[in-house]
């Protein structure tokens, strides 16, 4: 064991990942994995559920997997209920699941809407209630980590509903953060922004095909003028953010949201704009020319 690996002090804990067998889930499940944790893990993706045992397994670990559709109140107590007889404790705990589909206000309905602020608050809400006393039953503390967006943090126009429930997400975090602090239990965000996920994906997929289908020359543009590290974070990149405020090496740190996303929300909408005009929150004179400038 290395240096950094002792100061981890993640050998041995057991986490709660849900929405932790495809995408970025996959990616946090195989890391902690790695790192010597055991894992519970539930998704709405039931072949993934499937494939992530062996996966986990595969790295000496052990995995409870189950199918779970957290829209569903007693699926996510079954859920629950599963860890508690399988594990004597839990030290870990990160809510992932979420997602959203692009569109106007008036153009949804009641039932939508209550089914998005479900997916990207409610059930984080039940998740942390019934994972508190898992977590003092160790008596050692532990880490909740809940996944919001950029969007929660900026006006994001088509994705009203979905922005209103991360925010509401994120608030209630620092909230529990300062409620469970005493107790050695910390409450953290994690906000990406670019990284590819099914979140990303399945709110506008005919957008997302027509992005994806792009050169790769003409993608990279879209990185270097959107965000100021010039690439997009990785699954890989949001599973080390997790690594961190999982382990001991955050073990002073409660109720922040750290933004893994190339830098994007330090931006805050200065984009760098091509033709050599850099950074600025609007295009400016040689971009427009460029790009409307019809004339002969």
């Amino acid at each position: 064991m290395g240096l950094l690996e002792a100061h981890s002090g993640l050998a041995g804990k057991t986490a709660a990942i849900i929405g932790g067998s495809a995408g970025v889930g996959r990616a946090i499940t195989l890391a902690l994995a790695k790192a010597g944790v055991d894992i519970a893990t539930c998704d709405i993706d039931e072949e993934a559920t499937r494939t992530i045992v062996g996966e986990t397994e595969a790295v000496g670990r052990k995995i409870l997997s189950l199918p779970v559709d957290v829209r569903e109140h007693e699926a996510l107590d079954r859920f629950y209920d599963c860890i508690e007889k399988k594990f004597d404790h839990l030290d870990i705990v990160i809510n992932v699941a979420g997602g959203v589909t692009r569109m106007p206000l008036l153009k949804t309905t009641r039932e939508q809407n209550a089914a998005e602020i479900r997916l990207n608050f409610g059930y984080v809400v039940d998740s942390v209630r019934r994972a508190i006393p898992l977590l003092r039953r160790s008596g050692r503390g532990g880490s909740i980590i809940n996944f919001t967006t950029i969007e929660a943090h900026r006006g994001a126009a088509t994705l009203s509903v979905y922005a209103g429930a991360k925010a509401a997400n994120a608030n209630f975090s620092r909230a529990m953060a300062v409620e469970m602090a005493a107790e050695g239990i910390r409450v953290n965000v994690i906000a990406p922004d670019t990284t590819p996920s099914r979140t990303s994906y399945n709110a506008d997929p005919a957008l997302s095909t027509r992005f994806l289908n792009l050169p790769p020359d003409v993608v990279a543009q879209f990185y270097n003028i959107y965000i100021p590290q010039k690439r997009a974070p990785t699954e890989e990149d949001l599973a080390d953010a997790v690594l961190f405020l999982s382990s001991d090496l955050s073990r002073a740190i409660t109720g922040i949201t750290l933004h893994v996303d190339g830098g994007t929300m330090a931006a805050s909408g200065f984009l760098d704009w091509p033709f050599g005009e850099g950074f600025g929150p609007a295009p400016m004179p040689r971009t427009l020319d460029a790009l409307f400038n019809k004339s002969e």
